[in-house]
């Protein structure tokens, strides 16, 4: 006569093999990759609208597929004389927890007690592009700004007009999306609600 297996030794197999499969991060560093970035990750120092360092270092981690369609996008900005300057890429969820806290509106900061947001997946970019000599284009309006200037729609003088439809134009054409109050953000648009929220903390050996 066969022995049954308790069923909470079951259960405790199924949550430990649970734990070590979220272990394995399926993010990669855009690093990874034979293109030129330029980095202004707020969120690794104090200049932030949380006024503290919630990351331990400056790194733009994502999801495979979407740094792929990135690397593309910033190899097509570098033809025209362009690169992409990443503010923000994969975002633990304790630290969309921390955003929460500080300025819980929906409208700017993706609630983390419900859908959170799709940094929290690996699939969400902030960027801006600046010319190869690293000088910056006018977009209207700070990173991070919470504003009616940083909308998509807010009407603006010409430059600042062509500057964004040049970002937006290059990025839908490789699958991202902007988002209505913020010019700098992207989502990419095969991966969206239904990916993984991760609370992945960054190798800073990498």
């Amino acid at each position: 006569m066969k022995k049954r297996v308790p069923f909470f030794i079951i259960g405790l197999i199924i949550f430990i093999s649970s734990f070590q499969s979220d272990k394995k991060s399926p993010l990669i560093n855009i690093d990874q990759f034979d293109s030129v970035f330029t980095y202004d990750v707020r969120y690794a120092t104090e200049n932030n609208f949380l006024k503290q360092q919630v990351y331990d270092c400056e790194q733009c981690l994502l999801i495979p597929e979407v740094a792929k369609a990135l690397v593309n996008a910033n190899n097509e900005f570098c033809e025209l004389g362009f690169m992409i300057k990443l503010f923000d890429c994969y975002r633990p969820v304790s630290v969309q927890k921390k955003m929460w806290e500080i300025y819980p509106n929906p409208s700017y900061v993706g609630n983390p007690y419900k859908s959170g947001s799709i940094h929290n997946r690996g699939a969400a970019i902030d960027m801006t592009i600046v010319r190869l000599d690293s000088t910056e284009l006018d977009m209207g309006s700070d990173y991070d700004h919470f504003g009616k200037e940083a909308h998509i729609d807010h009407p603006h003088n010409d430059t600042i007009v062509k500057n964004r439809q040049q970002l937006w134009g290059i990025m839908k054409k490789h699958g991202f999306s902007p988002i209505r109050t913020e010019w700098w953000h992207f989502n990419y648009d095969a991966k969206n609600y239904g990916l993984k929220v991760w609370d992945i903390p960054f190798d800073c050996k990498e």
